[in-house]
C-alpha cells in the first residue's frame, strides 16, 4: 500500500512540474511586420484571403508559418529571435508567381517590404451617391498583362472590411467590355434596402484576372448616404 501511495505521489509531482514547465514557456516577443508592395505602394487585397510563408533557418525538419495579409496588404507575425525566410505562396494572390525569398534576421522587430508583380491594379477609384445607387469609377493599370482581365467589380458593405466575400451588394463590368485599359471603368450598385436607412456605407472596387482567384483592390472608401 505504501509503495502504491509513494508511486502516486511521484506521478502527481511529475505532472505538477510538467504543468509548471508548460505554464512558464515564454511566448514569442519579437516580430516581422511589413506589406506586399508594387513600386513601393501596398497592394489592396481580400482580408485574410492571401498568405505569405515564413520559414526558420537551422532545422532539418520544419513546417511553414502561414501569415495572412490584411486588406491593405500589411501583415505582422510574432516570432522568436532568429533567421527566417519569407516567401510568397505559389498560386495565391493577384500577382505572378515569384520563387524568390527574402532573408530576414529578427532581433526585436524587423520591418520588410515584399515586392510583387500584380497582373492588374486599381490605380484610382472614386464614388458618388446617385439617387438610389452608388456610382463608381476606376482607373486601371496593367503590370503583368500575360493574362486578360476577367472583370472589374464594385462592392458595398456596412463595415470597413469590403471584398468579394465581405459585401452586401455588388456589380461588375466584364473584361470583354473593357477594350482600352487606359479609359476609366464605370460601375453602379443599387443601394440594398438593408443599407438604405444608414448614414453611410463603405465601397471598394477590385479587378479580377482570368484564371486567378484573388482580386487586386483599390482602397476602401466611405460614401455618405444622407
Amino acid at each position: 500500500m505504501k509503495v502504491k501511495l509513494f508511486s502516486s505521489v511521484v506521478l502527481l509531482l511529475v505532472a505538477v512540474f510538467a504543468g509548471c514547465k508548460k505554464d512558464n514557456f515564454k511566448a514569442p516577443s519579437s516580430s516581422i511586420t511589413g506589406k506586399v508592395v508594387y513600386q513601393g505602394q501596398a497592394v489592396g487585397l481580400r482580408s485574410n484571403g492571401v498568405q505569405l510563408e515564413v520559414w526558420q533557418h537551422g532545422y532539418q525538419l520544419f513546417s511553414k508559418i502561414p501569415v495572412y495579409l490584411a486588406q491593405d496588404g500589411t501583415f505582422t507575425v510574432a516570432l522568436f529571435d532568429g533567421d527566417y525566410k519569407v516567401t510568397l505562396l505559389k498560386g495565391n494572390g493577384p500577382w505572378a508567381d515569384k520563387p524568390d525569398s527574402i532573408d530576414v534576421h529578427v532581433s526585436g522587430t524587423a520591418a520588410i517590404d515584399v515586392p510583387v508583380n500584380p497582373y492588374y491594379l486599381v490605380k484610382t477609384s472614386t464614388f458618388t451617391k446617385n439617387g438610389t445607387a452608388i456610382s463608381g469609377t476606376a482607373n486601371l493599370q496593367g503590370v503583368t498583362t500575360s493574362k486578360s482581365i476577367e472583370a472589374v467589380r464594385m462592392y458595398i458593405s456596412s463595415t470597413t472590411i469590403v471584398d468579394q466575400t465581405n459585401n452586401i451588394a455588388k456589380s461588375e463590368v466584364a473584361g470583354s467590355a473593357i477594350t482600352d485599359i487606359t479609359q476609366p471603368v464605370n460601375l453602379n450598385v443599387t443601394i440594398p434596402s438593408s443599407l438604405a436607412s444608414k448614414d453611410y456605407v463603405f465601397v471598394r472596387i477590385g479587378v479580377k484576372t482570368t484564371g486567378v482567384t484573388e482580386l487586386a483592390y483599390g482602397p476602401v472608401q466611405k460614401v455618405n448616404l444622407k
